[in-house]
This record gives C-alpha cells, sequence and structure tokens, in this order.
C-alpha cells in the first residue's frame, strides 16, 4: 500500500513455470492502487497452455493485494513483481506542477 494518490504498474515475471501453464518471462501486468488493491490481466501466450482466446483478470482487494497477488501467483519466489512506475514518479506534484496545470493558484484551493 502506498500513500501516493496515482496506481503504479507492474509485470508479473515468472523465471520458472513449474505448473508448465503460463511459461516464462513476463506472464501478466497489473495495476497496484493507491489503496493497496491489485488489478491484474493475464499474458495470453501461444505457449500458455490455455484453452481460451482472451486474457484473463485477477482482482486483490486493499489493503493486501499485492502480498495475496504474490503468495497466490509467486510460486515459492519463481515469480516477481517488477514495478513499472518509480515510487517518486507517483508522489504528487508540488506546488508548482499544480499551478501550471490548474491555472492560478489560490491558497484557499491548496487541498487539489
Amino acid at each position: 500500500m502506498t500513500t501516493s494518490t496515482t496506481p503504479r504498474r507492474f509485470e508479473l515475471v515468472r523465471e520458472e513455470d513449474v505448473s508448465e501453464t503460463s511459461g516464462t518471462g513476463v506472464v501478466a501486468v497489473g495495476v497496484e492502487y493507491p489503496d493497496g488493491a491489485v488489478h491484474m490481466q493475464w499474458c495470453n501466450a501461444e505457449n500458455d497452455g490455455l484453452e481460451t482466446d482472451s486474457n484473463g483478470c485477477a482482482f486483490k482487494p486493499a489493503p493486501d493485494g499485492l502480498a495475496a497477488t504474490e503468495e497466490i501467483h509467486g510460486h515459492g519466489g519463481r515469480t516477481s513483481v517488477r514495478f513499472l512506475d518509480e515510487v517518486d514518479d507517483r508522489e504528487r506534484p508540488d506546488i508548482e506542477a499544480q499551478v501550471a496545470f490548474h491555472g492560478d493558484f489560490d491558497e484557499d484551493s491548496s487541498s487539489l
């Protein structure tokens, strides 16, 4: 869970496919929301062994979404979460950036 107001993207990277279902490499992409919830979509590669034409989705509720994702899909450490967005990129912008985006800054509206 994060104190940021912006979600951060991640890839689920599998080093070894013990179930011989999803293959190795990037097997899913997802987003961790600021409250800790996670939404993930599986990558449906030709070698994934799934009998489907579309990608499946998974949702893990807050506040333990990422921990649940790693516990369920981590395969005992053989799969890791690789974040695509740096923590600093998700922090609330400074006042100058807010002024540039929203126009004139008003002291009464400082809680944008």
